[in-house]
């Protein structure tokens, strides 16, 4: 893993879920489960990750 970036998946769909979550969902870069984006490993991504953990896994390689 590169040095200060994280890697998120999509685990569970979204769909019936309240619009805050979808919405955090979405501004991570995810539309498909199973899918994985690399962002930045700030305070600001790993909170939004901590606000939806049923439906996010942070992918350790």
């Amino acid at each position: 893993m590169a040095e200060g970036k994280i890697k998120i998946k999509l685990v569970r769909s979204p769909i019936c879920t309240p619009k805050p979550h979808k919405d955090i969902v979405r501004s991570l870069g995810l539309h498909k489960i199973n899918r994985v984006v690399e962002r930045p490993d700030t305070p600001a991504f790993r909170g939004m990750v901590k606000k939806v953990p049923h439906l996010l896994e942070i992918v350790e390689e």
